[in-house]
């Protein structure tokens, strides 16, 4: 029923900025959870951002804050992912999801995320 698709990923220089889209279609509750998770090969996947939809209530991983930044633009049912100063390390398959269940709203699992969009790519080179 709900249905996510991540966008604006590419290929960036250390030190570039993307914008990453997590657009939302179907249900949605207005005080549900949405996540930006990454995932490198062979890694878990790893927390980054999530905020309450229709609320201004970011939270953002340690390894990310003073970088990015996690908005959302509710007409358009939209949740934004700014990445500035991007580092090697952040490269990444980059997914969004909504929290099944109620609960704080971080990304200290994905297990309590779920449906997910295909996710991605990012890529920092050096």
């Amino acid at each position: 029923q709900v249905q996510l698709v991540e966008s604006g990923g590419g290929s960036v220089q250390a030190g570039g900025s993307l914008r990453l889209s997590c657009a939302y279609s179907g249900y949605a509750y207005s005080s549900q959870c949405l996540g930006w998770f990454r995932q490198a090969p062979g890694k878990e996947r790893e927390g980054v951002a999530s905020i309450y939809l229709g609320a201004y209530s970011p939270y953002l991983a340690d390894s990310v804050k003073g970088r990015f930044t996690i908005s959302q633009d509710n007409a358009k049912n939209t949740v934004y992912l700014q990445m500035n100063n991007l580092k090697p390390e952040d490269t990444a398959m980059y997914y969004c999801g909504i929290r099944r269940s109620g609960g704080s709203c971080r990304t200290e699992s994905a297990a309590f995320f779920g449906y997910w969009g295909q996710g991605t790519q990012v890529t920092v080179s050096s």
